[in-house]
């Protein structure tokens, strides 16, 4: 079996919760990284939900990357189901991405779906910074999963002004 590739640009950075044989920074091409979804259950709650990272069409993302042994695939697949699939936001969807040695992959990632109830669509970062505040969910605070994002994102040596004014206004 062949070897699986992930691509990851939110919280899979510094958590993928998966062993990986590699891992490098990768560009994907026609979609970008945002905080446009409502969390129910991670990082909010119905009642008040918070905002996590979503892969939405337009522009590019630069993430990371894991290879895993084919092997592990299935293991692998079924974790990633089980986390990221929760309320179906998101569609499981093989993409091509470039890594940064300048290898070309097909990586398994997870896009938002723009249907459903949970898709918030762009906003201002004032907007993000006031659902991003009083948000908690099952995995902890939403301010704790935003700011660490920055963190990760800023340690790849990358800038995300948008993500930054939001970070500043918490």
């Amino acid at each position: 079996m062949d070897d699986l590739w992930v691509f990851g640009y939110g919280s899979l950075i510094w958590r993928p919760g998966f062993a990986f044989l590699d891992r490098q920074p990768a560009r994907l091409a026609g979609y970008h990284r945002a905080l446009c979804i409502h969390s129910h259950v991670h990082r909010g709650t119905p009642q008040r939900p918070g905002l996590v990272f979503g892969l939405d069409r337009g522009g590019s993302c630069v993430g990371m990357a894991f290879r895993v042994a084919g092997a592990e695939a299935d293991a692998v697949i079924a974790y990633l189901r089980e986390r990221e699939l929760v309320t179906n936001v998101y569609r499981e969807t093989h993409l091509p991405v470039r890594l940064q040695d300048g290898g070309n992959v097909r990586a398994l990632a997870y896009v938002v779906d723009r249907g459903h109830s949970q898709y918030a669509g762009r906003m201002t970062p004032p907007e993000a910074a006031a659902i991003v505040r009083g948000a908690h969910g099952q995995s902890g605070a939403n301010v704790d999963y935003v700011t660490s994002a920055l963190a990760h994102i800023t340690e790849m040596g990358l800038k995300d002004r948008w993500l930054s004014e939001v970070v500043a206004r918490l």
